[in-house]
């Protein structure tokens, strides 16, 4: 994805908070590779109240999508017992580059 994409591609950003048995399972990770796969961008960190949170961004299709994969599936040893996902609005351009993990 292209930082020229414009509205007229429907970008949206969303941020999110992911509950359960979520750190020290390579959630980070998995979520990054995740996003990258489906051409978003974002960042994910964990909390000290260990959740992992986080923001992506791109086409509402695939942001859509990479929320269904949030709540529903995560890494492979996660057990994800909640999403909460706020903040849900539309961009007219990407306002991050990437998809980073943060400390």
């Amino acid at each position: 994805m292209s930082d020229g994409e414009s509205a007229g591609s429907n970008l949206v950003s969303v941020d999110f908070e992911i509950f359960g048995h979520v750190q020290g399972v390579c959630f980070r990770m998995y979520t990054e590779k995740q996003g990258l796969q489906l051409g978003l961008v974002g960042w994910v960190k964990n909390t000290y109240s260990g959740t992992v949170v986080g923001q992506v961004q791109g086409p509402a299709d695939k942001v859509e999508r990479m929320k269904v994969w949030l709540s529903k599936e995560g890494s492979p040893s996660s057990r994800i017992t909640k999403a909460n996902f706020a903040n849900q609005r539309t961009i007219d351009k990407l306002e991050l580059s990437g998809f980073k993990t943060r400390f």
